[in-house]
């Protein structure tokens, strides 16, 4: 008869070989609320989406913690892997096995900067968040092993998301903001990506190798945007040359990094050029608007949150933006499918594809 303790160990090994031989790459996620997946539900934050009409679309109809109306991006990247879609960090459902797919570490309003996003007080900022994938490492090495976990990370794909916050809800936040009064523009976004290449560093530092960058958005083009500060329907022209300075830095500085670390660690997906082909020619991509959103009260449904009480748009799939700042599961799915196929125009140094069939030999 075997001992406990052997039957124990057999079964964490077996468990181990079973879901990693052949199965999917873990898949971890940081940052803002385009990628969150519910951790902020877990905390006493405004910054939530746990109501309807959240969630409309998504397979239990409900609201999930998504700023969306079904799947976001973490989702559709994780459904082109052939893998579920990782849990928040704070489900208490995230033990044993369902820690091998991986976790989401993002929480809704952080910015690369701690000072972006404090009117929403609790939140979970990017050192807190790098702080929790240590804490998960140390929770699998207790399960598989360091070396194993090692294995896992080292080979995981990687998502961070953060940059737009940093504009929309720190510099632009107020008309005269501190960090107004203390850089113009340009100087703040050097600022700040000189801050997001000592995250990617530190990323790298706790094992990833495999890092999907994006830019922000176009961050004048989106009906918050529109509904305060456009007067003609155009996109409005400070937040948007924002976008346009911050992407081309990001790119620059993945070049650097990857150029120092000898490898192509870190991957650049200039979101605001994937984003303004559908903004600029909405019916080329199957939309009737990409300036309202599809939830939302005021001009565009650009002003507030999205709430029950907001005009809601029949049919999500005709529409760009889902409320006044986060794209619809539909422009969730062209943005991931250029993040696998999409040319150097989108995709630096390579897409997603093209890192895949690397990794695969």
């Amino acid at each position: 008869m075997s001992s406990p303790i052997f039957a124990t160990i057999f079964l964490v090994v077996f468990t181990f070989v079973t879901c990693t031989e052949g199965a999917p790459r873990a898949f971890f996620v940081f940052g803002d609320s385009l990628v969150d997946n519910g951790n902020n539900n877990y905390l006493l934050t405004s910054a939530r989406a746990d109501s309807p009409p959240y969630g409309i679309d998504y397979p239990t109809h409900r609201p999930t913690g998504r700023f969306s109306n079904g799947f976001n991006i973490p989702d559709l990247i994780s459904q082109e892997l052939g893998a579920e879609p990782t849990l928040p960090y704070l489900d208490p459902e995230l033990t044993g096995d369902k820690l091998l797919v991986g976790a989401n570490f993002a929480s809704a309003g952080i910015g690369i900067l701690n000072d972006t996003g404090v009117q929403f007080a609790n939140i979970i900022r990017i050192s807190q968040q790098l702080r929790n994938f240590e804490q998960y490492q140390a929770r699998v090495s207790a399960l598989l092993g360091e070396e194993q976990t090692q294995m896992l990370v080292n080979k995981a794909l990687v998502l961070i998301t953060l940059g737009g916050n940093d504009y929309v809800n720190n510099y632009f936040f107020t008309p005269v903001s501190a960090r107004r009064l203390q850089y113009n523009l340009q100087d703040f976004s050097v600022y700040i990506i000189s801050e997001y290449r000592k995250i990617l560093m530190r990323l790298y530092d706790l094992g990833a190798r495999r890092v999907l960058v994006t830019g922000s958005g176009p961050l004048g083009c989106v009906p918050s945007s529109l509904a305060s500060r456009s007067t003609n329907g155009e996109c409005a022209e400070e937040p948007q040359r924002a976008s346009a300075i911050f992407n081309p830095l990001l790119v620059q500085m993945i070049q650097s990094l990857n150029q120092e670390l000898g490898s192509d660690i870190f991957v650049a997906a200039n979101a605001v050029d994937m984003q303004n082909d559908f903004i600029r020619d909405p019916q080329a991509f199957g939309f009737i608007t990409s300036k309202v959103a599809c939830c939302g009260q005021g001009p565009y449904n650009g002003v507030g949150i999205c709430t029950v009480a907001s005009n809601l748009c029949p049919n999500r799939d005709l529409y760009a933006f889902w409320d006044p700042f986060h794209p619809t599961e539909r422009a969730n799915k062209i943005i991931v499918q250029t993040i696998f196929t999409g040319s150097d125009k989108y995709m630096t140094p390579m897409n997603l594809s093209t890192i895949m069939a690397i990794d695969s030999l």
